[in-house]
């Protein structure tokens, strides 16, 4: 009989949890930071920016080949684009040192030099290890930085900032670079951009983990609000296809008891599923919550082109269908409540033709 190989015997034998069987050992956002490619590591640091919504009013990416030595630029006003911070993303293997960032220097006063862009206010170095200690201690210096990036000028900038032409430094160039506020030079370390990106929607997305709680759902008020009006005619025409009669407001049905139940419920359900959206896109990247009514309006249309009695019998009928839908594959599954699934089904009539009770 063959005899199976014994086990290696470990010195400390990991422990078997569900979790880390299914998805393997959890890897802390500090090192994940590390793995990410350089597309990702930029696309990282711009949902960050991104955050900082006190501080700028628009980030964008300029990453790429005719950059010009900008990675992200943050404007505190959008409409003056003369007024501009950078963050220069750098993924390497080790933490930033000097010779890393001569080339980044360079290019800065040669083209703001030129013109090309405005001087920024700040210009902060962003890395997945951060500043080792050389460049740490010359950033908290300006005018040594000056001088270093002067002494090495034709080693780093000279051959390198353009690949059309050299680039010595001359009188005056020389004289321009002396003139500049190197005070705009720092880095950021990698817990700071971690624990900043942390309040962001993208968090969630790029580091997994449990989506924090829904606060609680706010009740309804005694009278319907603006947002209301396109379900809530929707439903009144559906009770007075039910009745055989007009229906205009909550007050045509007050002696309705299974309506009157039916109306309020559906009122709290729509706020149930306003909230959830709001949740959504405070906790998570834009267009999941619209994935998610999608994903609903899918499992309802046909449910919505059956035949029915009348229209009441109509929206029950969805709304009992939404409720068995089975959406296990969504981001907000982990916080879905019952009363969403019908609040989804108000909503998508607020919002689509196609979704309506009375044919």
């Amino acid at each position: 009989m063959r005899k199976t190989a014994p086990l290696p015997t470990l010195p400390d034998p990991p422990r078997a949890y569900v979790d880390t069987v299914t998805m393997g050992p959890l890897i802390l956002p500090i090192d994940r930071i590390k793995l990410f490619s350089d597309t990702q590591w930029e696309e990282f640091v711009l949902e960050w920016a991104h955050g900082l919504e006190s501080k700028y009013s628009s980030v964008e990416r300029c990453g790429g080949a005719g950059d010009m030595g900008r990675d992200i630029i943050a404007y505190p006003d959008e409409n003056n684009t003369n007024v501009w911070d950078n963050y220069q993303c750098k993924h390497y293997e080790h933490p930033l040192r000097p010779s890393d960032i001569w080339i980044e220097l360079g290019k800065l006063v040669y083209y703001t030099y030129h013109r090309e862009f405005t001087y920024p206010n700040e210009y902060q170095f962003v890395a997945p290890q951060g500043a080792g200690t050389s460049l740490a201690k010359l950033l908290r210096n300006p005018e040594q930085l000056r001088q270093k990036l002067i002494e090495n000028w034709d080693g780093h900038c000279r051959m390198r900032i353009t690949s059309t032409e050299e680039v010595p430094l001359t009188a005056n160039l020389l004289e321009y670079l002396n003139g500049l506020d190197f005070t705009i030079f720092g880095y950021i370390t990698p817990l700071c951009l971690i624990d900043g990106h942390r309040s962001t929607a993208y968090y969630q997305v790029r580091f997994g983990g449990a989506l924090p709680v829904r606060p609680e759902c706010p009740v309804p008020p005694d009278t319907p609000a603006p947002t209301e009006v396109g379900y809530l005619r929707k439903l009144f025409e559906a009770y007075g296809d039910h009745l055989n009669r007009d229906v205009r407001s909550h007050s045509d049905i007050e002696k309705e008891q299974d309506l009157k139940g039916h109306y309020a419920d559906s009122r709290l359900e729509f706020y149930s599923a306003e909230a959830l959206r709001n949740f959504s896109r405070d906790t998570l990247p834009e267009g999941t919550y619209e994935e998610l009514q999608e994903e609903v309006h899918d499992g309802i249309r046909d449910v919505i082109r059956d035949k029915y009695d009348d229209g009441y019998r109509r929206v029950v009928a969805v709304i009992r269908a939404a409720r068995n839908l089975q959406l296990t594959s969504h981001a907000l599954v982990q916080r879905l409540h019952t009363r969403d699934r019908g609040g989804i089904c108000h909503q998508l009539a607020n919002e689509r033709d196609d979704v309506k009770w009375v044919k």
